[in-house]
């Protein structure tokens, strides 16, 4: 397939959208953001990349490295992180407070916010430090050493991260939660704040097209749970918007505030896209296009 040839057409067929949506304005130093920025890669099982538009620029992924944190917590820490969080899709917005006291402080799957915190308390307790795992992690699998941290971001976030904070504490009272909630959130914040290009995060998600090896051959999932964390970013990847996903694209996706979304076609490749006007649902509007005619111009989906 000519990848690149293709993701030209893509490019030039949403070039219309690009500009639409709002950035996260409720982060400040996202709010500022050229939203007529966009780019997108797609990166084949052998790690050849290709892009076009700003594929290459650094944005900040935000909840795109849920995926990676729940990856790494469940190769370091198995199966018992499923009995802290659920899988099943919330149909609420992603920083809801409401089904947790219905719940008992169980977060229905690891994408929405509680359920991230739960994951990152569960690599804060095998690892001692998640974010800089974690970024260590990603730098691995992209191969690329100047993966980073931005301070602006984390600092945003932490400044008014109130509502993440209620959520940590909440999940604290039923037990949920194993580490402090100030180092907790601290962890959180930071792991948000990872700036990547579209190459990067195609890169580094290839483990999941390739059924849970690593860019170095070695296993980081076993097939099965693989399988899983696909399953879990085509249900519950896009927030309370999972649905027209799954119907528009037809792929285990995970998107982030920042506008980033990441895309795979199990056995074949990973995407990335980033344009940063955002939907209702905090997904990327050009992003979401460019995928829908990524999957019906190749015919590549789950289904």
């Amino acid at each position: 397939m000519d990848y690149q040839a293709l993701l030209e057409r893509i490019a030039a067929d949403v070039a219309p959208l690009v500009g639409s949506g709002t950035p996260a304005e409720y982060i400040p130093a996202l709010a500022s953001v050229d939203r007529d920025r966009f780019g997108i890669a797609v990166a084949d099982l052998d790690g050849k990349v290709y892009g076009t538009g700003d594929w290459e620029h650094p944005f900040s992924t935000q909840s795109v490295t849920k995926v990676f944190a729940l990856a790494l917590a469940l190769s370091l820490g198995g199966d018992d992180l499923w009995d802290r969080v659920g899988r099943e899709p919330s149909g609420n917005p992603f920083n809801s407070l409401v089904q947790l006291e219905y719940e008992n402080g169980i977060p229905r799957n690891p994408f929405i916010n509680a359920g991230a915190l739960v994951v990152t308390d569960r690599l804060l307790t095998l690892t001692g430090d998640a974010s800089s795992e974690l970024l260590e992690f990603l730098r691995a699998e992209s191969g690329n050493p100047d993966i980073a941290f931005d301070p602006e971001v984390a600092a945003s976030e932490s400044e008014h991260g109130d509502r993440n904070a209620a959520l940590a504490h909440f999940m604290a009272s039923y037990g949920t939660i194993a580490n402090p909630v100030p180092a907790l959130l601290e962890d959180y914040f930071w792991q948000c704040s990872i700036e990547m290009s579209c190459a990067d995060l195609a890169l580094a998600a290839r483990f999941l097209a390739r059924h849970g090896l690593r860019a170095d051959g070695t296993r980081l999932l076993s097939r099965s749970e693989a399988k899983q964390v696909n399953a879990v970013m085509l249900t519950c990847g896009t927030y309370d918007a999972a649905g027209e996903f799954a119907y528009r694209v037809g792929l285990p996706g995970k998107s982030g505030v920042g506008g980033g979304i990441v895309a795979v076609v199990p056995g074949r490749c990973t995407l990335c896209v980033w344009s940063p006007g955002l939907d209702r649902h905090g997904n990327s509007v050009a992003g979401m296009a460019a995928l829908d005619r990524f999957t019906t111009l190749t015919g590549l989906s789950v289904f």
